[in-house]
């Protein structure tokens, strides 16, 4: 007669490698903890997408009295390109501070070329990685994972994404999205009167035309809004370009501030989608606070 377990026995194999598991995820961490988090970026390469080199991803930056490194996801993911858009806006502050900027989204050299041209973020501080494999190495949260059976990893991959759109998996998600749509007086006003957006279907909008919805020197009603649907148009435009590998489409990402001896003195990792920052309102707000507290 076939030897047959009893249930305690079943019971007891589970518990034992779920142990395992845990114990070699807390090893991990450790591991990780140890080694200083600015030792294992300063020693990660990856391609370069000014010239296609295969370098640090903190070249050209020892130097610096503060380095911004940012994990980003993919760089077709709305979040990177509002990032983006609040680093150009204070570009001028963060040079005059010596911060110098280093950037690591998921995607090829193509995707990256696109990002910078519509963005404007430098092509010489953006890295790409295919495969989210540093992502993966700090444990940033890689999203919903629900598996449908049928369907390919990328088919899995835009399911997920489309109900962490809907706040499932991406707490605060609708929140924001309803904040772009209301407006904020605890925000600064996005777009100068003189400044003019294009954002398909709508025609061309002054910024002074959002002062009927509101007022001005605040986020007005539809301000952000406006914005994230320009950057909605130039994803959807080119999206075989912004997104190669649709299996990564739910990966988020992280910000780091270090000093100049490789000290960290923020962290912010992405629990959600339009969740890049602590405080949506003023997202590059940290850099002050860790930078004079310092």
């Amino acid at each position: 007669m076939a030897y047959v377990p009893a249930p305690y026995e079943d019971a007891a194999s589970v518990i034992t490698s779920t142990t395992a598991i845990l114990w070699s995820h807390a090893r991990f961490y450790t591991t990780l903890t140890l080694m200083n988090l600015y030792a294992l970026l300063s020693q990660t390469d990856r391609q370069r997408v000014s010239d296609g080199a295969i370098v640090p991803i903190l070249s050209n930056c020892e130097s610096a009295a503060w380095q911004l490194v940012l994990l980003w996801s993919q760089l077709g993911d709305f979040d990177n390109l509002e990032y983006a858009w609040w680093l150009q806006r204070e570009s001028e502050q963060l040079d005059a501070k010596g911060i110098a900027v280093r950037a690591v989204g998921i995607g090829d050299r193509a995707s990256g070329q696109q990002f910078c041209a519509y963005t404007g973020f430098p092509a010489d501080c953006l890295f790409v990685d295919p495969t989210a494999e540093l992502h993966q190495m700090l444990n940033l949260y890689s999203g919903l994972s629900v598996k449908l059976p049928g369907l390919s990893p990328s088919q899995n991959a835009l399911f997920n994404l489309l109900l962490m759109c809907a706040g499932v998996g991406s707490p605060g998600t609708l929140a924001e999205v309803w904040r772009g749509y209301r407006g904020d007086r605890q925000a600064p006003q996005l777009i100068a009167d003189e400044e003019t957006i294009n954002a398909f279907p709508l025609p061309p909008l002054k910024g002074s035309f959002f002062r009927w919805a509101g007022g001005k020197g605040f986020q007005r009603p539809f301000e952000l809004a406006t914005l994230r649907l320009r950057n909605m148009t130039e994803v959807l435009s080119h999206w075989k370009t912004y997104v190669p590998n649709a299996a990564y489409l739910t990966q988020r990402g992280a910000t780091f501030l270090f000093n100049a001896q490789g000290e960290l003195l923020y962290e912010h990792r992405d629990r959600a989608i339009l969740g890049f920052a602590t405080d949506m309102r003023h997202p590059l707000s940290f850099l002050s606070v860790a930078i004079e507290t310092k």
